[in-house]
């Protein structure tokens, strides 16, 4: 069955997370993304580990799982851009596709003749997406861009971690590159809102454009209703741990053996808490039975129900609660997340034939198209896996023509 976007062709030339990551989700939708890679190092990610994969004996290989995240459904060539030859090589694949991905520092590509304007002179329709960490205009625009830095400059970091006067306080950062995927999300958006306008009026009826994104744009963007706070009053948020700032109760708290999460989004689930925690009688106290009185005094509400939190188990707590159908949840571990049963029952994790490892465990896309599903067609490729085959198929190379650019190290 063909996915969605079958009919499309993405050159690849990013490397590490939020380009790659735009490509893969592009890739699960059918695309046929060429990973366009340097000969004999490739993305800096190969080389992040440990960890790394072992194969079928329990042997390990050099397969970083880093790079395993974000580079299924591609193929793989390796093209030295610095070398004439190689820059004709990248023109020529451009002229046959509809995508180019980059996160080269502005400006970086043009001595190459790469650059969108080179490359918009040869194929008009092409939509060629940049990703940069500050954007292709602007003070910082010459500066390198790292999903940590921006997490710190872009004002995430002031709004995570413990509150000050407490314990453990400080700014601290996601455990995940949230900034590199969240661009990498809205490159994927940004590139098919500008292939459909492209194709309003029949397939390649009209021009590409060039799409200039931003990490700290995306930063500040998926600041959301923290930001809005801050606009509408004029006041930074600050830390509160794993506390909600405009809904009370909605944090973790301490069970029996361990901790869970408490969600309560209304005065009716609050009103069902309490009296599963039986203490029906903070649900009508005129300090706690409206939100807006909860978060006014927080600071005496939470300490009186971590009282009774710690009488039962996290298990206990989420079968009492369920039933009532108040709002919790554990806090898991990567090892319960992968065998939870509706981790399971979604397909979560996706086994994979490699060449190298023999098979390799990957987390699924989320993506549920029911007449376009996302096929797993190959697993994140080897350095250069395909640059015979694409260059034999895309541009017709004939074996005398790779040998030579093979033997001068072009490929």
């Amino acid at each position: 069955m063909a996915g969605a976007l079958a009919h499309i062709r993405v050159l690849d030339l990013s490397r590490i997370l939020a380009g790659p990551w735009a490509g893969q989700v592009l890739a699960d939708m059918g695309a046929d993304v060429i990973k366009v890679e340097r000969p004999g190092t490739g993305d800096d990610t190969r080389g992040w580990g440990p960890p790394y994969v072992k194969d079928q004996a329990g042997q390990l290989t050099d397969i970083a799982a880093y790079y395993l995240c974000a580079n299924r459904n591609k193929r793989s060539v390796t093209v030295d851009i610095t070398q004439p030859e190689g820059q004709e090589i990248i023109r020529a694949l451009a002229a046959e596709s509809d995508v180019v991905l980059e996160n080269f520092k502005v400006g970086g590509l043009r001595q190459y003749g790469l650059d969108y304007d080179s490359l918009r002179a040869i194929n008009p329709k092409l939509v060629y997406c940049s990703i940069t960490g500050f954007g292709q205009d602007g003070p910082y625009a010459s500066r390198a861009g790292y999903d940590f830095l921006i997490q710190g400059l872009g004002g995430l970091m002031s709004l995570t971690g413990v509150p000050d006067g407490e314990a453990g306080a400080g700014p601290m950062k996601a455990g995940v590159a949230l900034t590199d995927v969240l661009t990498g999300l809205y490159a994927v958006c940004a590139v098919l809102g500008a292939l459909a306008h492209r194709d309003k009026d029949g397939f390649r009826a009209g021009n590409g454009q060039h799409v200039d994104l931003a990490l700290l744009d995306v930063q500040v963007a998926c600041l959301a209703n923290q930001a809005m706070s801050y606009l509408a009053t004029g006041r930074s948020p600050a830390r509160l741990g794993n506390a909600h700032p405009s809904i009370v109760p909605y944090q973790d708290f301490p069970t029996a053996d361990g901790y869970m999460i408490l969600a309560i989004g209304n005065d009716g689930q609050f009103a069902r808490f309490c009296k599963s925690a039986e203490c029906e009688e903070l649900s009508t106290d005129p300090r706690f039975a409206t939100n807006k009185a909860r978060v006014e005094n927080r600071s005496v509400l939470i300490p009186l129900l971590k009282q009774r939190t710690v009488l039962r188990t996290t298990a206990e707590w989420i079968a009492r609660l369920e039933e009532s159908g108040v709002p919790c949840g554990p806090i898991n571990t990567l090892a319960d997340v992968f065998a939870d049963p509706q981790v399971l029952a979604r397909g979560l994790k996706v086994d994979m034939d490699h060449s190298q490892a023999g098979t390799v465990s990957l987390v699924a896309s989320p993506l549920r198209l029911s007449d376009t599903p996302v096929v797993y067609r190959r697993p994140p490729p080897l350095l250069g896996e395909h640059t015979g085959e694409i260059l034999r198929e895309v541009l017709r190379m004939d074996e005398h023509a790779l040998a030579g650019l093979k033997e001068k190290g072009v490929i």
